[in-house]
């Protein structure tokens, strides 16, 4: 649990690459691991494809990126909870790449589209919300990132208290002491603009998770940017009661709990 809980905590979105090129162990241990269903399966039963794409052949590039060489793009069908799904199959993948001393950074926005949509092969009824560059970060960042990283406060999070509640929105939850550090790597999950857009309500000892909108993130090109986020923190949620020796059921079953006319529910999770 430590381990993965300190690769989480420690895991930096990389925006700075140092242009070498992943080694050649590296590079298969990546392909090997897209290679396998189970690595980028999710527990919506949406299929996520990843496709790696080499910067120079293809002419791709971002203007809060320097140094990359290689890319990954994630593709996905339009359908119901495809972006809760592509956040949690993205993520796995991330978590992977950095036990490897390999940087990544979720890019939404920040590129020529339809260029990366090009070489991806993204196809009719297809998404492609998010891309990443996969390299060995640099030792020294760019100004311009350092000042990115500071705007969003990237190395803050919300304070639980604010992020969990204990049977309906807005009364504080405490976890107990075999799952607080779960709750930990949910909280330290990363998120666009560093928003935190997950509420988890605990109730009846279901786990609820909703999604807390701000405009802005949602339109039909990407998906619900947001929604990948709270995809992001099932992962993490998944991840954590797993090394707990445990498995976690995830449906889809508004228990009808009252919430906030900007918030949405999303999943319930029911350790088993």
């Amino acid at each position: 649990m430590n381990e993965l809980l300190d690769t989480i905590k420690s895991r930096k979105s990389v925006r700075t690459f140092d242009e070498t090129p992943l080694s050649d162990q590296h590079m298969s241990d990546i392909k090997e691991y897209l290679s396998n269903s189970e690595n980028t399966s999710n527990p919506f039963g949406i299929p996520v494809e990843f496709v790696l794409l080499d910067a120079k052949e293809h002419g791709l590039s971002s203007p809060v990126l320097s140094g990359e060489s290689l890319y990954v793009a994630g593709k996905v069908g339009k359908k119901p909870y495809a972006d809760v799904a592509f956040g949690y199959s993205f993520e796995k993948l991330v978590l992977h790449a950095w036990t490897l001393g390999i940087g990544t950074v979720w890019i939404g926005g920040t590129m020529k589209r339809e260029v990366f949509e090009t070489a991806a092969g993204v196809r009719d009824g297809e998404m492609m919300p998010c891309v990443s560059p996969l390299g060995y970060p640099s030792k020294k960042r760019s100004i311009k990132e350092s000042m990115m990283r500071k705007g969003i406060r990237a190395d803050s999070r919300i304070s639980g208290d604010r992020l969990f509640f204990d049977g309906e929105w807005g009364k504080a939850y405490t976890p107990a002491d075999d799952m607080a550090d779960v709750f930990e790597m949910v909280r330290w999950a990363p998120s666009a603009v560093n928003k935190q857009p997950w509420r988890i309500i605990v109730k009846d000892g279901i786990y609820h998770f909703y999604e807390k909108k701000d405009k802005g993130y949602d339109n039909e090109v990407t998906g619900d940017l947001q929604k990948i986020d709270v995809g992001i923190a099932i992962c993490h949620f998944l991840l954590g009661v797993k090394e707990l020796g445990r498995n976690a059921k995830v449906t889809v079953s508004d228990p009808g709990i009252e919430i906030p006319e900007d918030s949405e529910y999303i999943a319930s999770l029911t350790i088993e």
